[in-house]
């Protein structure tokens, strides 16, 4: 496994911990289908189905342009092409799996972002991206 694959599973599992500290309910785990995948699926405490979408990085990456040095955040890893990937990933699986979507509260995408740094980490949850 590289250094990149390993920090995205260590990523997803800081997540898997963090919502189950904050009483989310997993339900499924890494779900691939060929149009799409979606890392984590819960039940928030509110009964709502949550697709959670998890960006982790170590430390801060640096993209090098000729200009200059920009700062990559794990936030700005998640395109808006992967995210209409996700919605539509996520619309599929709820579409097939009717019994997990209440009728008043329905489902949403959460972004979760990491940044892995040398003892510690920073995580950031954005709801209904």
């Amino acid at each position: 496994m590289n250094q990149r694959s390993y920090a995205g599973q260590l990523g997803e599992n800081i997540a898997c911990g963090y919502l189950v500290k904050n009483k989310y309910k997993v339900i499924e785990r890494n779900f691939r289908q060929k149009w799409g995948e979606i890392d984590i699926i819960v039940k928030a405490p509110d009964r709502t189905l949550v697709f959670v979408e998890v960006k982790t990085v170590r430390g801060v990456e640096k993209l090098h342009t000729e200009n200059d040095d920009k700062h990559i955040s794990a936030e700005d890893q998640l395109t808006a092409a992967k995210l209409q990937k996700l919605q539509r990933t996520a619309s599929l699986y709820a579409g097939h799996n009717q019994d997990l979507v209440d009728d008043k509260k329905g489902w949403r995408i959460d972004l979760i972002a990491l940044t892995l740094l040398d003892n510690h980490y920073v995580i950031k949850h954005y709801k209904n991206i």
